[in-house]
């Protein structure tokens, strides 16, 4: 099995980590099941947050007894020491454990630090006295506040969407992690589902020795794929490197990552779907998206009220109202034509 040392933590991961996100979505009678067939798989590093509504509360109830088996790491979206402190308790609580391995600042909009008048740091800093944390770490989604992260010293690890759709500001990211000792956790490796390989996307991502990938897992047959990798894991061939072209002159470039930081719309557009329709109808069976159910959600985009809520809350600066317009017009016109029999569908 292959384990990545995440910097100067110390602390030893599978290259599969478990993404504990997609289990709110699932009963926990299945949950418990597929963590537990995970931890059992050698799958031992579990990642959740206080956002993903009940993942904890699953992953606490899946893990009891085996508490020394894992390395769990949560998150707190607060923006005051207060908060703070109430989401790290009831983490704990939820987790079923009395300390976390590995304790995250879920995507700020600013680098929390010592007297930035926030509270945050210093109540982290307590939270690793009282043993309750053992170490710190922070995710985020914008480039600046992860450098600002980076050269401030005062994280062990960034967890930072990375796949090979990465642009070269993201591999410069990568670079100065490893350059300042930090360990560095990919999040978002098949990127929001338009990578759909799942052999290619690991293969490329273990090129970086220092990158510790996370996968969001919510069924059996994902799972079986990710521990199918523990003892074999995929090499990049040139099959994979033509694919891997082939996406990124699909893909990248102004396109939404699906990060979902836009939503709730006021509008009740289901904006991170919808904003990469163009993709998803390049990539998949016609069938699958020109259905009645995404022609009503795509057709909600004409409720946008252009109040910028998308905008302002996009960590990746996206014209979001305009690429939905765009997205729309796409969907539009194939939609004409299997309502004209051209597709044969």
């Amino acid at each position: 099995m292959q384990k990545i040392t995440l910097g100067r933590s110390g602390l030893v991961v599978p290259r599969n980590g478990f993404g504990a996100l997609p289990i709110q979505r699932i009963s926990q009678a299945d949950a418990v099941k597929l963590v537990r067939r995970a931890l059992d798989g050698g799958m031992y590093y579990f990642d959740t947050a206080r956002f993903y509504t009940d993942s904890e509360e699953k992953l606490g109830v899946a893990l009891e007894g085996r508490r020394g088996d894992v390395i769990i790491s949560t998150k707190t979206g607060a923006t005051t020491a207060e908060g703070f402190w109430r989401d790290l308790e009831t983490s704990l609580t939820l987790l079923r454990t009395d300390y976390v391995d590995l304790y995250q600042f879920h995507n700020p909009a600013f680098c929390p630090k010592p007297g930035d008048g926030s509270g945050l740091y210093e109540a982290m800093q307590e939270a690793v006295r009282q043993g309750k944390v053992l170490h710190i770490g922070i995710t985020n989604h914008r480039q600046k506040v992860a450098i600002e992260a980076i050269e401030s010293g005062l994280y062990e690890t960034l967890q930072y969407p990375f796949s090979y759709l990465a642009s070269d500001e993201d591999l410069d990211i990568v670079r100065l992690t490893r350059e300042h000792g930090m360990g560095f956790i990919a999040m978002k490796g098949l990127s929001g589902g338009l990578i759909s390989d799942s052999a290619t996307a690991y293969a490329w991502l273990a090129q970086y020795d220092h990158v510790a990938p996370i996968w969001g897992i919510q069924r059996e047959s994902e799972l079986d794929e990710w521990l199918s990798y523990q003892e074999n894991p995929p090499v990049l061939t040139d099959e994979m490197r033509a694919r891997i072209e082939k996406d990124r002159r699909e893909l990248c470039g102004n396109f939404c990552r699906g990060c979902g930081y836009c939503q709730p719309c006021p509008a009740g557009i289901q904006i991170q779907d919808c904003n990469r329709m163009s993709l998803f109808l390049r990539r998949a069976p016609y069938s699958v998206y020109l259905t009645e159910e995404w022609h009503e959600k795509m057709e909600q985009i004409e409720g946008c009220l252009h109040c910028n809520h998308c905008v302002q809350h996009c960590p990746y600066g996206l014209d979001t109202p305009n690429l939905l317009r765009q997205n729309l017009v796409d969907f539009r016109d194939l939609w004409a034509r299997k309502q004209a029999g051209e597709l044969g569908l």
